[in-house]
């Protein structure tokens, strides 16, 4: 059964809500919130609508990690970050008490590495982990999906494409959209002028490209 007391859990959903504020009316906003629920929870395939990240759940992503290989607290921290872009990094006040629990309840054993300490999974944890590997594959798999849309996202609000290139695309394609972007980019605080001038080239260049 899981355990659901620590309220600094809910740093997950402050994470996003803060990425909501600071974007809500930028390019990409609405791509990236599909992945979630309307509160800011997990959301989409195996999720309930607003499903939160609770303590229960950060124990069995460490354990999962734990079955991977032994590792220091730190390291897990870094592995939850990784596997979500940065978007979600525990900190070791939600960590180490979770890993404490779980030595307590003998899923993991802690042995002292210099000044900290390196945990493992006990046979305990990973029969555990067994009995909940349909919540595990799917927490590791948002956390993966939440990865790759926040990278898309990063990209959008740097003015980069969203979408990878297909393949077949031309390094000449390529670069020749990356200078159009850049320029873009500079003359988007143009005189309006200017800037119906540069809409004018790209309709025309728009229409030899379809062949009018």
């Amino acid at each position: 059964m899981h355990r659901h007391c620590d309220p600094a859990y809910g740093d997950f959903h402050e994470r996003w809500r803060g990425f909501v504020g600071r974007h809500r009316h930028g390019r990409g906003f609405r791509m990236f919130a599909a992945g979630f629920g309307d509160d800011g929870g997990l959301g989409g395939r195996n999720f309930r609508t607003g499903r939160k990240l609770g303590s229960g759940d950060l124990q069995l992503l460490l354990l999962s990690l734990l079955a991977d290989q032994p590792r220091h607290g730190y390291e897990l921290i870094k592995a939850l970050e990784e596997r979500s872009a940065g978007f979600y990094s525990p900190s070791p006040g939600m960590v180490y008490p979770a890993l404490t629990y779980l030595e307590e309840v003998g899923h993991v054993t802690a042995k002292a590495d210099g000044t900290r300490k390196r945990y493992s999974i006990t046979d305990g944890g990973r029969a555990y982990l067994d009995d909940n590997r349909g919540l595990v594959d799917a927490l590791l798999g948002q956390l993966a999906h939440i990865g790759s849309r926040m990278e898309r996202v990063r990209r959008a609000f740097a003015g980069d494409d969203v979408e990878e290139d297909p393949r077949g695309t031309t390094s000449e394609l390529r670069s020749a959209r990356h200078d159009l972007r850049a320029l873009l980019r500079e003359k988007r605080n143009a005189p309006a002028d200017e800037q119906r001038r540069i809409a004018a080239i790209l309709r025309r260049a728009a229409d030899e490209i379809r062949g009018q």
